[in-house]
């Protein structure tokens, strides 16, 4: 595991977080493109992470919260909050982090939600939104992350 040390775009909150992979995910689902502009590009991260500073969170979904700083409303992280296996699974803002804490871009979700303004370069993981809500949404949810 690699140890992160960031902090947002108004340096209001300082995170530290152990990476569990060295891989940047990025998810164009249809509430990460609206919440970045883009896309959200998040590396995981182990439980214990810490956060200082004026963190805010927003419950904006049945199984999920996104946290942001109460400053400059930089995105923080993407939490799972539904019961199961997934609980408490956490994606941190890769744009915390210097060059994106060293990882690599290694999967995109909802890929059928990307806009075709855009596209990276390289071979990557690609899980619909079908597949992603198959794994992380409990069975009753809809389409939003």
């Amino acid at each position: 595991m690699t140890e992160l040390q960031g902090q947002c775009m108004c340096g209001a909150v300082s995170v530290e977080a152990l990476a569990t992979k060295a891989v940047i995910g990025a998810c164009h689902c249809d509430m990460c493109r609206r919440w970045t502009s883009s896309m959200l590009m998040s590396i995981p991260v182990a439980p214990g992470y810490a956060a200082l500073g004026p963190v805010r969170t927003y419950v904006s979904s049945d199984w999920a919260e996104r946290a942001f700083c109460g400053e400059c409303g930089s995105a923080l992280w993407y939490r799972i909050t539904a019961p199961g296996e997934m609980h408490g699974h956490t994606q941190m803002a890769a744009g915390l982090f210097d060059d994106a804490g060293g990882a690599r871009l290694g999967l995109e979700l909802y890929i059928d939600k990307k806009p075709e303004g855009y596209a990276f370069a390289g071979e990557r993981r690609q899980m619909t939104q079908a597949e992603v809500e198959a794994i992380y949404a409990p069975s009753d949810e809809g389409d939003s992350q």
